[in-house]
C-alpha cells in the first residue's frame, strides 16, 4: 500500500529478459538513490505507480521483475535505459497518509492530450483508455497518475484534468510529460468498493443511479 506521495525519482539503468518457471519476464534495474537504505529483497516499491517487488539489490540500484500482465496494463513496457521513474516505498502503519490510499495496481493507461502552463502551476488533460477508469472519474475525487496522488479537477466523458503545483513538478517526472505520452492510472480504491457495493446489492435505487 502506498500514498501517492513520491519519495524520489530513479533512473532506468538496465532492461533485460529473464526466464522464471519456464516463462519469459522482463527485469528492470533502477538507480534509486537514498531509498536503498533499509531496502530488502522482497520489499514492494511503487515504480511509476505500479507495485513491483525487489528481486535483487546492487549498491545503489534495485532490480524489479515485470510479468506480461504488468507490461500489458501499464506503460512500463515503454521504458528505455536513461528514463526517469517516480518511486515510493510502501506505507508504514505509523506514517501519515498525506495523499490517498494507493495500491499500486494500475487500472490502465491514459494519454496526455493537452498541457497548459502558467507561472504558478501546470494544468494537464488526460484521456483514459478504458471504461472502468472513465466510469470512476469524479470531480474533486482522487486519482493516481504515474504513482502521484492528484485531485481531479474537470471531467468530460473519457477525459479529466489535474493541476500540478511547482513542488510536484520539481520532485516527480510529471513535468517531463508531453502531449501524446502515456501515463499509468489507478482509480480511487474507496470509490471502487462503493461502486461495486451499490451495483451488487441494488438496495438503494436512489444512490445506485449515480454509478450507472
Amino acid at each position: 500500500m502506498f500514498t501517492g506521495i513520491i519519495e524520489n525519482t530513479g533512473i532506468i539503468t538496465d532492461i533485460s529478459n529473464i526466464n522464471r518457471h519456464k516463462r519469459a519476464h522482463t527485469k528492470i534495474r533502477v538507480k534509486i538513490g537514498d531509498l536503498i537504505k533499509g531496502l530488502r529483497i522482497g520489499d514492494s516499491m511503487s515504480v511509476n505507480g505500479s507495485c513491483l517487488t525487489v528481486i535483487q539489490i546492487l549498491k545503489n540500484t534495485a532490480d524489479f521483475e515485470m510479468v506480461k500482465e504488468t507490461i500489458a496494463r501499464t506503460s512500463l513496457g515503454n521504458l528505455k535505459i536513461g528514463d526517469k521513474v517516480n518511486l515510493e516505498r510502501s506505507l508504514k502503519i505509523n506514517s501519515r497518509l498525506e495523499g490517498h490510499i494507493v495500491l499500486g495496481h494500475v487500472d490502465g493507461t491514459g494519454k496526455v492530450f493537452k498541457i497548459r502552463k502558467s507561472v504558478s502551476q501546470l494544468k494537464m488533460w488526460i484521456a483514459a483508455n478504458n471504461k472502468e477508469i472513465t466510469d470512476s472519474l469524479v470531480s474533486k475525487g482522487s486519482i493516481t497518475v504515474d504513482g502521484i496522488s492528484f485531485t481531479i479537477v474537470d471531467v468530460e466523458e473519457s477525459k479529466f484534468s489535474i493541476i500540478v503545483i511547482p513542488h510536484t513538478l520539481l520532485v516527480t517526472t510529471i513535468g517531463n510529460k508531453k502531449v501524446g505520452d502515456l501515463v499509468n492510472l489507478e482509480i480511487d480504491i474507496l470509490f471502487r468498493y462503493i461502486k461495486c457495493l451499490y451495483h451488487k446489492t441494488g438496495r438503494n435505487q436512489k444512490y445506485s443511479k449515480l454509478f450507472n
